[in-house]
């Protein structure tokens, strides 16, 4: 198809973009010497209803692309497809993982086992050897509560595992348990690995890689994310932070009409990408208010600094409101709202 299209004289191709579906024709096409291959959002060319054919779709996208009036979206090159591969992969393991333990912790919950009540993780070394002499037959709660190792062997917590190990563990139990403790060291086994083979997939974007574990609340989970997702050279296709912000789904849209702003929801995009960056907000977010503000005394280091908002009244006029940011917390919990700038009408890239 491509050796056909260049001996016709073709010099850009544009096609919509069809999911994994697009992935061979793209990359077919950019080995050739095409002055352009661009994979646009079907949103952005969408047909009139009653009005559609594929003829017509290729005809339209054409015209349009032809008029400058469609936009390619960000399709990484091979190296970098490929470390996406591997970095989306590991997130799908990791949440395999995690829905294995909520699984054993809901067959030790209803064999009324109460350990999680006790442990701080089911899958630590103490918890484990406990869960292992249950599927064993040890069935007598203070021999179990004395495997315990480390900070837990102290009085008060011997005795809370002492109770909390009695209940009615049943050999049906013990094989859902040694199946969850299975599956839980195969994915741990498999994220190692694609840790591993990430870790060698980087090693061309040492220096971006460095660059971007030096923001706060970047380490290298997220800054492999970054690369994968949205590339070491990201000025290059978004013409501002907004733009990337847009992309990224992290804005509100607009929605205005007749001069009247309607509430604009965040899109659906950027599901691997986006959830790294809230993660990576919260620690940046904490470094930010423990550190004092230009101005300020170091005392003031942790302290919320009031904002002024102005709000303008639908009857007119224009109210004054004074609030407290929200005091730092923990990294792991909650979600971070972003102050990014609302979406630009005009054509960002899109997946």
């Amino acid at each position: 198809m491509a050796a056909g299209l260049r001996e016709q004289g073709v010099t850009h191709v544009v096609m919509e973009a069809s999911g994994v579906y697009t992935e061979p024709v793209y990359y077919a096409l950019a080995e050739r010497d095409f002055e352009q291959v661009a994979v646009i959002n079907p949103a952005h060319a969408k047909a009139l209803k009653g009005h559609k054919t594929d003829a017509k779709d290729a005809l339209r996208l054409a015209e349009l692309f032809e008029c400058g009036l469609l936009r390619g979206s960000y399709i990484p090159p091979q190296e970098l497809k490929d470390l996406r591969d591997l970095t989306r992969y590991r997130v799908k393991t990791v949440q395999a993982r995690t829905a294995e333990i909520q699984r054993l912790a809901k067959a030790l919950e209803s064999a009324g086992i109460k350990l999680d009540s006790v442990v701080s993780e089911l899958t630590g070394k103490s918890a484990r050897l406990m869960i292992e002499a249950l599927i064993d037959g040890e069935r007598r709660g203070q021999v179990l509560a004395d495997l315990a190792i480390g900070r837990l062997r102290t009085a008060g917590k011997l005795a809370d595992l002492s109770q909390a190990l009695v209940g009615r563990f049943t050999d049906h139990h013990a094989v859902l348990c040694r199946l969850h403790l299975d599956r839980i060291a195969l994915s741990g086994a498999a994220v190692a690995g694609l840790e591993a083979k990430i870790a060698v997939k980087v090693t061309p974007y040492r220096r971006e890689l460095e660059l971007l574990k030096s923001i706060d609340g970047f380490g290298d989970a997220v800054a492999q994310a970054w690369l994968a997702e949205i590339g070491p050279a990201p000025h290059e296709y978004f013409a501002s932070h907004d733009k990337l912000a847009s992309w990224v789904t992290l804005c509100p849209g607009n929605h205005m009409s007749a001069g009247k702003r309607s509430h604009g929801r965040t899109g659906n995009a950027g599901a691997y990408i986006k959830p790294m960056l809230v993660q990576a907000a919260w620690p940046a977010h904490q470094a930010r208010v423990s550190r004092p503000a230009p101005g300020l005394p170091a005392a003031a280091a942790g302290k919320a600094q009031p904002r002024l908002h102005h709000h303008h009244h639908p009857r007119g006029g224009r109210l004054t409101t004074r609030t407290m940011p929200c005091p730092a917390v923990p990294a792991d919990r909650g979600v971070v709202a972003t102050r990014s700038a609302r979406a630009q009408p005009s054509l960002a890239p899109h997946m």
